[in-house]
């Protein structure tokens, strides 16, 4: 159980975190990617088309929110309050900077593909910031959201599908094939730094241990820790004695903590670490799954 204090600065630390991300976020767009003519995905590419269409009259704040007030709502009624509140801040705190931050009055990157490039670095790790506390910049990220709920698939995946549409549509407005492949280079950028983001926070590790004080080293894990140790049977080839080999998954992030307990109980242990691909269950993540009808078989009645 959270103690009032613990809680108040875990709500600190996540708002803070989506802050920073949505303002990460805008200044990729305000002084990258809008001075570079790019268009890119989602609701705030969907902005600056309209940005660019109207000559900059209509600013891509008004044009973000006006967008959202739907998907909110869609949000709310499938992601539950606490993800929707999330988004509703992600969204102010985006619109807010969008009015604040400053259009540059020269570009600050002269290739527009190098413009792209660092566009979609910021802009991923800056959604990546906002999907590890449960926020959201709107817009297709609330579809992507939804979808990830239910399936095992990347966010970051789902979000290119979403955004190919909007990046190639921006062709009707500028007819600049280059333009819209640049678009499709910070899309693909994005992508992939949102799974880095996301994948880096999430990412497991499967520890060996073999140790002669197994036992205290799985007391302190377990205690310490309050993750599961397995305990396994194995024999040394070379000395064909009966050792017990401790079992351990873990997030990447508390590794260093194992290393620490084994080093102080047992510094003659030997370790071995290895990364997983996926770790499903309790404390991990949770397998989603299509509920699929198996074939019908058939019924034979009794005359």
């Amino acid at each position: 159980m959270l103690t009032p204090l613990r809680r108040s600065l875990r709500f600190a630390r996540e708002y803070t975190i989506i802050t920073f991300g949505a303002a990460l976020y805008v200044v990729a767009l305000k002084q990258l990617m809008l001075p570079a003519g790019i268009v890119g995905g989602g609701v705030s590419g969907m902005a600056a088309l309209v940005y660019y269409a109207t000559g900059g009259v209509v600013e891509m704040s008004y044009t973000y929110l006006a967008l959202n007030v739907a998907l909110v709502a869609i949000g709310f009624a499938t992601l539950g309050r606490s993800f929707g509140v999330k988004t509703i801040y992600g969204i102010v705190a985006m619109t807010v900077f969008l009015q604040l931050f400053p259009m540059p009055d020269a570009p600050h990157v002269q290739s527009p593909l190098m413009a792209a490039i660092i566009t979609g670095i910021l802009c991923g790790l800056g959604l990546g910031a906002m999907f590890t506390q449960g926020g959201s910049a709107g817009g297709t990220d609330i579809v992507a959201m939804i979808i990830t709920k239910y399936r095992n698939v990347s966010v970051g995946r789902v979000l290119m599908w979403c955004d190919l549409f909007i990046i190639g549509s921006s062709w009707l407005l500028h007819r600049d094939i280059e333009k819209v492949a640049y678009g499709y280079v910070l899309m693909g950028v994005t992508a992939y730094c949102v799974d880095l983001a996301l994948s880096g926070n999430k990412q497991s590790v499967q520890i060996f241990i073999f140790s002669k004080r197994y036992a205290a080293i799985a007391d302190r894990i377990t205690a310490e820790q309050h993750r599961g140790v397995t305990m396994l049977g194995g024999v040394g080839w070379y000395t064909k004695q009966e050792s017990k080999v401790l079992m351990i998954l873990a997030r990447k992030s508390e590794a260093n903590a194992t290393y620490r307990i084994v080093k102080e109980t047992d510094p003659r242990a030997f370790i071995s670490v290895a990364s997983v691909m996926g770790v499903f269950g309790q404390g991990f993540d949770s397998i989603k799954v299509s509920k699929k009808r198996g074939p019908r078989l058939p019924v034979f009645h009794e005359n």
